[in-house]
């Protein structure tokens, strides 16, 4: 065999074993940031965040609402800026591949949503015929905008304007001088109408976790038999309790901006506790997970069920919400 020959194919073989080493990094990467990406974000302070938002602002009034609306645009900028980004609508490597954190998104943005709406329609209106807030009437529309959009316009785009409408009425709602200043009611009626919205939503979480056991069934009380709630499949087990986890986690920062903005009147109603057992259970909700995957065994056999654990913990959130419902519509 010519010189030539043996150096061709040592120079193939070194190329092949070049790229062979290429494939094997760009795979441990993509496992690596695959895991980082992965990790879910930390509780924050809701109280410290609005103070650190009113001293980039050089704001020196801090009025009712504002912890309130601080929340709700930090659990957006949550959502976009964490590590990884927006998940949902990643179309390559390896963002297309998760879907516990997008279904994490997904949940968050649900209560994202839910509190946005309370407050155009009802916190920042001081009666039903009232005008509603500009700002808010702009942010509202933004974040229903769809999860999974990643052009034209993008779903974070979108968000954005949401959070700048946010902004917008922070702006006013801290200068009372302005010609247009932001309101905030935190009245007993006000915060009656959204807890109405958190009981339904907190029932559909404990539901859905709860149809993850493989004896689950589904019962109608109306019509006395059994209701058109099939089983979760196998499939769609972790995506539910990822999702059912993430509404947990902004629910627990609204019912701590909750318990700073509407003090006067938790304290009025001997409501605080009440609260405080809602908070309490959304931190459970959130304990970490010390198991790779996500065990949903059956009953009482050899391995944990998540979901109903998770589903416990949300019930007597759900059960504190009708009691918080009630005081407060209580004259």
């Amino acid at each position: 065999m010519a010189a030539s020959d043996f150096s061709h194919e040592a120079e193939t073989k070194g190329f092949a074993w070049f790229l062979g080493i290429l494939a094997t990094i760009s795979v441990i990467a993509i496992i690596v940031l695959a895991g980082y990406w992965s990790v879910e974000p930390k509780p924050f302070n809701v109280v410290e965040e609005a103070i650190a938002r009113q001293d980039r602002e050089n704001l020196d009034h801090m009025p009712d609402g504002y912890v309130y609306a601080n929340t709700l645009a930090h659990i957006a900028e949550t959502l976009l800026y964490k590590p990884g980004g927006y998940l949902t609508n990643d179309v390559g490597v390896p963002g297309i591949l998760l879907d516990n954190i997008p279904s994490w998104e997904y949940g968050v943005l649900i209560m994202l949503r839910d509190g946005t709406s309370a407050l155009r329609n009802h916190l920042a209106r001081a009666q039903s015929q009232s005008a509603e807030d500009p700002d808010l009437a702009r942010a509202e529309p933004y974040f229903y905008y769809e999860r999974n959009s990643w052009a034209l316009p993008s779903s974070e785009a979108e968000y954005t304007k949401g959070i700048e409408a946010l902004d917008s009425y922070m702006d006013r709602l801290a200068d009372p001088t302005h010609k247009n200043p932001g309101h905030f009611y935190s009245r007993a009626d006000n915060l009656w109408q959204y807890v109405e919205i958190i009981i339904k939503r907190l029932g559909g979480i404990s539901t859905r976790l709860s149809a993850s056991t493989d004896r689950y069934e589904a019962y109608d009380t109306k019509l006395s038999k059994p209701a058109a709630i099939s089983q979760t499949t196998w499939m769609q087990l972790d995506d539910e309790f990822w999702q059912a986890r993430g509404s947990c986690w902004a629910l627990l920062h609204i019912l701590q901006a909750i318990k700073h903005d509407f003090r006067l009147i938790l304290e009025d109603k001997r409501a605080m506790d009440t609260v405080d057992i809602m908070i309490h259970e959304m931190q459970n909700a959130l304990a970490p997970i010390t198991s790779p995957m996500i065990l949903n065994g059956n009953g009482f056999g050899v391995f944990a069920n998540y979901s109903l654990a998770m589903a416990g913990y949300v019930s007597r959130a759900s059960a504190a919400a009708l009691d918080l419902r009630d005081v407060m519509n209580r004259g």
